[in-house]
């Protein structure tokens, strides 16, 4: 692929990633970025990624840009929008990263701007927010929906679909409406979900606080991303409000016929909702395409003795394996092994394992 300009507004945790993958694949790309926070792009030049700073959403240099990606909040996409019709050049490709699509496409269609506009949404995201949590590994093997317009050209499109292939993701064409829809039941109520269920937690729980004492297992892997910021949850519930209005009834449904099954002690029919549930569950990949990365695992058992997990991370380190997060497990509801060990890659997971064992320690691998 020949060398071409990419610009950035906005180049927070998805941004930033983005931005990285393409210096790492590319590395004779020009990257222009403009952003709120200076710190932000200081750090991108100093890291070697940004080459330009721009001084506003609208500054000229934007007109160089072969593909330009708003990655803002899409409330302010929406207004640089404005800013930035008189500076795009027309075979400029224009994209943007946000989860809701509908509200753009429209801003893009009013402005005459549907003949280089292809939103893109990068299923891959973590609770943690800004450039200093960005990684150019975070693209990879996940989906990367592109909503492309009725207008744009198929020549545009498929330029799109091979840059986002070449970072590593997996490109996944849809229409606006239906992608909406989408994220909607698997992303946006999901999160709503989790932030309840802490929330209820935390209005049950005795004044010691012991629900938040013992909380793991199941509660914890299922309230993880009720961490995210609530400033873009909130900016998302405000732009797909109907979808997520139309799947929160429904799952509020759910729930009343599960307490209804458990009014009547049917025993038989809660069977075969937890039953019908694990099969679609199990059926779904392993490969960490989603906006929640798969996490690389290992339960060990360890003695309870001082140095237990010293001589374990020296072990491994000894091996060049990296660890990205180690710790004890207090509570062990859903899980065996006394020691959580969590890795960057899969592959490190795999040979960890097998030095581990070999070294007669019993592992537990994680398999989600």
């Amino acid at each position: 692929m020949s060398s071409f300009t990419c610009g950035f507004i906005g180049l927070g945790l998805i941004g930033g990633s983005i931005a990285k993958a393409l210096k790492k694949y590319q590395p004779d790309i020009t990257i222009l970025a403009y952003d709120i926070a200076p710190q932000a792009l200081k750090e991108a030049v100093r890291e070697g990624i940004v080459d330009l700073i721009c001084k506003s959403a609208c500054d000229p240099a934007f007109s160089t840009c072969d593909y330009l990606f708003m990655c803002a909040p899409v409330s302010e996409n929406d207004k640089n929008l404005k800013a930035l019709k008189n500076v795009l050049s027309a075979d400029c490709i224009l994209t943007d990263v946000g989860s809701v699509k509908h509200s753009t496409h429209a801003v893009i269609e009013a402005l005459g701007l549907s003949d280089r506009f292809i939103g893109g949404h990068p299923m891959a995201g973590s609770e943690k927010t800004g450039y200093a949590n960005a990684n150019p590994l975070l693209l990879e093997n996940a989906y990367y929906i592109l909503t492309p317009t009725a207008d744009v050209s198929s020549d545009k499109v498929t330029r799109y679909q091979s840059l986002v292939a070449n970072l590593g993701a997996i490109p996944l064409i849809l229409n606006e409406e239906k992608h909406d829809y989408i994220t909607a039941a698997i992303s946006h109520l999901p999160h709503i979900v989790a932030a309840q269920l802490v929330n209820l937690v935390h209005d049950s729980d005795s004044p010691e606080g012991l629900m938040k004492l013992i909380a793991a297992g199941g509660f914890k892997d299922i309230t993880r991303i009720a961490s995210s910021s609530p400033d873009m949850w909130e900016a998302i519930c405000m732009t797909n409000t109907e979808n997520i209005k139309d799947l929160l009834r429904k799952y509020i449904g759910y729930l009343e016929d599960s307490l209804h099954l458990l009014e009547e002690r049917s025993g038989a029919r809660i069977h075969r909702m937890f039953a019908a549930s694990k099969e679609y569950r199990d059926s779904f990949s392993n490969a960490g395409r989603g906006p929640i990365k798969k996490v690389f695992a290992l339960h060990v058992d360890v003695p309870d003795e001082a140095g237990a997990i010293a001589k374990t991370a020296t072990l491994l380190a000894g091996s060049d394996i990296s660890i990205q997060n180690i710790g004890i497990m207090h509570n062990r509801e859903y899980q065996d092994g006394a020691l959580r060990i969590e890795f960057y890659e899969e592959s490190s997971c795999r040979k960890a394992a097998v030095l581990l064992e070999n070294h007669g320690y019993r592992i537990y691998r994680i398999t989600d």
